[in-house]
């Protein structure tokens, strides 16, 4: 099997996708299941297993769709006059079949090119000739050289016989390639065509005799008279041209069966190469030059013969050329179907073409007349250097103008990953994880293709600061968080994105790399192939390690000292962990890999905008919509007053709610409320009119009265989660979602300001900022020693603590558990089953290993000592809500 193209010899387009989807979900569920076997975690098995997918589609589809492709850009060529174009084809499948049927034609357009500039070429220098000569004679007469006596005339005469000879077989082509010339069928005598014929040729001055015989001498058949003695004019011309002198030409007819007849022609001259016998027939055919003619006489001497539904042909013979017609006696009136009129609604074949895209891209140029023709060109090699998945659709704002192979990005991305395989497995998140981050930013920067752009330089920056993170905290959710919000920054700042929408494109862009970038893959694949050494040196490395792993794990099991040795020398690779470094392995060189696509060929992200608005839109039909929401806001805000200046006895009266249970109760909907007021006053900010003073400030009155409206809801929400963390605690959520309110907020501030300008070009990027430093902010604050510490405040101020949930928090806690708690119970909070799971990833932590919460949290261990036997008084979650 040809590993290039692996289906080629399935014979049905059908049955290759059949087996193609059906390997991809069969590679999809193997890779699944083993990741799952192996106690791979979701986040690393579910890319890993649709990376697979792709690659086993990607792998088979090898050659598919190529010749498609191929075809289309020759096709693109070809329109300009390039016809030396030719795809590749191996398959059998009906592509392929198109492929070569693609080829065939086009070996017959670069024909009929060739011809055409033969004609060109042809009947300029034909008409060259007659004219040059007719103008020297009328020149000589005007002056008076010559007298016109009847010898210069017939001189002159001859001349534009010539001319008219020369015009009339034009005139014969244009009406073949149009395909219009008419049939008119009527009774013909052979005898009498013949001898017409041979009256014609005399006329020629040369001294060639010219004989005709007819059998039975009284033959008659049907045909079209004009166009029976075009042909039979045309080969007795032919054969008088390349007789010797006083040579004999013979014209002969005979009825062949009671359905045909047969004319030959037969000369006494050079006759015809085996090899030119099948050439003789086209335009400008074999001996026109040599000959003096135009090579056009036989052509519509073939076109008359189709017309009628015969044929002609060379009879091979010793001396001179003999050509046979076999004609019907009795002819079809219907044309053949190549011959009939082109429907005058389809677009002529010499209508100009218009300058295309590709012309101005360095397509070749139609061939000057005389030319040769070029060397035919295979199109599309098979070899992944051609478009990816979506190519077609993102080529508007993602188009790849550097197609070289990147061998260094990849190798490089390979090394990233492989340093993730070696050192992220049974290691908590750490300076191994921050490492790893790093190096892939520093890839990132090195190919990035604005890498000195202010916007990029400061958003490579603050993700620099965020892929720290990991190595300071120990809470998951916090480093997840700072992992996304680098991700995001990075995204945004490689694009140089500026709207909203812009932003959310680039950070799609980055996944999508995974796909765009396949041609890149592609191609350097393709191009380390070409490297003689570099194949044979990894295959052997492969082989050496299976070698070593297959031998050296049966003489480890098989003999303790060598077990020990090896021990020694070699980590524990276990089946299991094999399986979650590969994984690991392919996970983060794919994300690095496709980092690197994204920072060297990254989209024109400011394209993806929503069409310009006409802002036509009169005024009432904004701003109601707006001002029921301004009005809703401060219809709530003077409910808010009325509890507060009412009191608790006013809100059991009215709701029978608590206050603690009131202020819980409508906070998430705050929150919501307060995100969809951004995209209110953003949508506003877009669709309203600007086009007159009165128009910009009820633009301004009304954003900025909800504007002012949501600051205060914000403060509102804060206000009832305070409440409710006196009486119930903090935790980590909690107060996550207080610095998301927060945040709310300052983006409203921002548009409040956008309103005053009535610009929001700065804003997205404003509030992607802001996002990350307040993700810097959580992550600096250390949220879940701040949790630990104000639960603990309420604790020595009301005896109240969920112990149970301060068992929960991650290793950044435990200082603060350790110092501020009773031993015993800090003993038990911090040494609790869920502490231990965290805290005993300390025993295999190394300096790739190294986490500051974590070691922070070993020192706390230490002071507390060990927990009591019993902590059940300990661990309680009574005043947790």
């Amino acid at each position: 099997m040809n590993t290039d193209r692996p289906l080629d010899a399935v014979t049905s387009i059908k049955l290759k996708l059949g087996l193609l989807v059906g390997a991809s979900v069969l590679a999809a569920v193997l890779v699944a299941a083993i990741g799952d076997g192996a106690g791979v975690p979701w986040w690393q098995s579910v890319p890993v297993t649709a990376g697979a997918a792709v690659a086993v589609t990607q792998w088979l589809a090898r050659g598919m769709t190529s010749p498609l492709r191929a075809m289309t850009d020759a096709a693109r060529r070809m329109a300009v006059g390039d016809y030396g174009q030719r795809v590749s084809a191996t398959s059998s499948d009906e592509v392929g079949q198109l492929a070569r049927t693609f080829n065939a034609m086009a070996a017959e357009l670069a024909g009929a090119d060739l011809e055409r500039r033969r004609l060109i070429a042809t009947v300029s220098h034909e008409l060259r000739t007659p004219l040059t000569a007719q103008r020297a004679l009328l020149e000589n007469l005007a002056d008076g050289v010559v007298e016109p006596d009847p010898e210069t005339l017939r001189a002159a005469l001859a001349q534009a016989e010539r001319l008219s000879a020369l015009v009339g077989d034009l005139l014969d082509l244009s009406r073949i390639d149009a395909g219009v010339a008419p049939l008119a069928l009527g009774p013909v005598r052979v005898a009498d065509l013949l001898e017409r014929a041979v009256a014609e040729a005399g006329v020629s001055g040369r001294p060639v005799r010219v004989r005709q015989v007819v059998e039975p001498r009284d033959l008659e058949v049907s045909a079209d008279p004009a166009r029976l003695a075009q042909l039979v004019a045309n080969l007795a011309d032919n054969a008088v041209r390349h007789s010797p002198p006083y040579g004999e030409v013979r014209l002969s007819a005979r009825l062949d069966g009671p359905a045909h007849w047969v004319l030959e022609v037969r000369d006494e001259g050079p006759g015809i190469a085996a090899e030119d016998a099948g050439r003789v027939f086209e335009r400008f055919g074999t001996g026109a030059d040599s000959a003096g003619g135009t090579g056009l006489g036989l052509a519509i001497v073939r076109w008359v013969c189709e017309l009628h539904g015969g044929r002609v042909e060379v009879v091979p013979g010793d001396g001179g050329a003999c050509f046979r017609v076999t004609l019907p006696v009795s002819p079809d009136a219907e044309r053949p179907s190549h011959l009939r009129e082109i429907p005058s609604a389809a677009t002529p074949l010499n209508t100009p073409v218009p300058p295309t895209q590709e012309a101005a891209m360095g397509v070749p140029t139609p061939v000057p007349a005389g030319a040769a023709v070029p060397p035919a060109t295979a199109v599309g090699p098979y070899g992944g250097g051609g478009p990816g998945p979506v190519d077609g659709a993102l080529s508007r704002v993602w188009p790849e103008p550097d197609r070289r192979p990147r061998v260094g990005v990849v190798g490089a991305a390979a090394g990233i990953g492989l340093l993730a395989a070696l050192t992220w497995p049974y290691r908590g998140i750490g300076l191994a994880t921050s490492l790893v981050m790093v190096a892939t930013g520093a890839l990132m920067w090195t190919v990035a293709r604005h890498r000195r752009d202010p916007w990029t330089i400061g958003g490579g920056v603050v993700a620099l600061l965020l892929a720290s993170v990991a190595t300071l905290r120990d809470a998951g959710g916090v480093v997840t968080l700072s992992v996304l919000a680098g991700v995001a920054v990075a995204a945004a700042a490689l694009t140089r994105a500026h709207g909203l929408l812009a932003i959310l494109a680039s950070w799609a862009a980055w996944p999508l790399s995974a796909l765009r970038g396949l041609p890149l893959l592609g191609r350097t694949i393709t191009a380390t192939s070409r490297v003689s050494v570099l194949w044979p040196v990894v295959r052997t490395v492969v082989l050496s390690l299976l070698v070593l792993v297959v031998f050296g794990g049966l003489f480890a099991t098989g003999d303790a000292v060598f077990g020990s040795w090896a021990s020694a020398l070699v980590p524990d690779l276990g089946w299991d962990t094999i399986v979650l470094r590969g994984f690991l392995f392919v996970l983060l060189t794919g994300v690095a890999l496709t980092g690197a696509y994204l920072a060297l060929n990254p989209p024109q992200a400011d394209l993806v905008a929503l069409p310009e608005s006409r802002r036509t839109r009169p005024v009432w039909e904004w701003a109601v919509p707006v001002g029921v929401v301004v009005l809703l806001f401060g219809g709530f805000l003077v409910a808010q007053a009325t509890v507060l200046f009412g009191g608790d006895a006013y809100l059991r009266r009215t709701t029978g709610l608590t206050h603690a249970e009131y202020v819980h109760q409508g906070f998430g909907q705050l929150t919501v409320a307060t995100a969809f007021t951004v995209l209110v006053m953003t949508l506003t900010l877009r669709i309203a009119t600007r086009e007159s003073a009165r128009d910009r400030l009820v633009v301004r009155v009304l954003l900025g009265a909800l504007g002012v409206f949501t600051l205060a809801v914000v403060a509102s929400a804060l206000y009832r989660m305070s409440l409710y963390q006196d009486a119930f605690g903090y935790t980590v959520l909690r107060v996550f979602v207080d610095g998301f309110e927060l945040w709310l907020g300052l983006v409203v501030l921002m548009l409040l300001v956008a309103v005053l300008g009535l610009s929001t070009r700065w804003v997205a990027r404003a509030v992607l900022v802001s996002g990350a430093v307040f993700t810097l902010g959580f992550a600096a604050m250390n949220p879940d020693a701040w949790v630990a510490g104000q639960n603990i405040d309420r604790y020595e101020a009301t005896g109240k603590v969920d112990t149970l949930y301060l068992s929960t928090l991650s290793a950044d806690a435990a200082p603060v558990l350790a110092e501020r708690l009773p031993r015993e119970m800090a003993a038990c909070v911090v040494g609790s089953p869920a502490d231990l799971e965290v805290f005993d990833r300390r025993a295999t932590d190394d300096v790739l290993g190294w986490n500051l919460g974590r070691a922070r949290a070993e020192s706390a261990l230490a002071t507390v000592g060990s927990p009591p036997t019993d902590c059940s008084a300990y661990l309680t979650d009574t005043y947790q809500r």
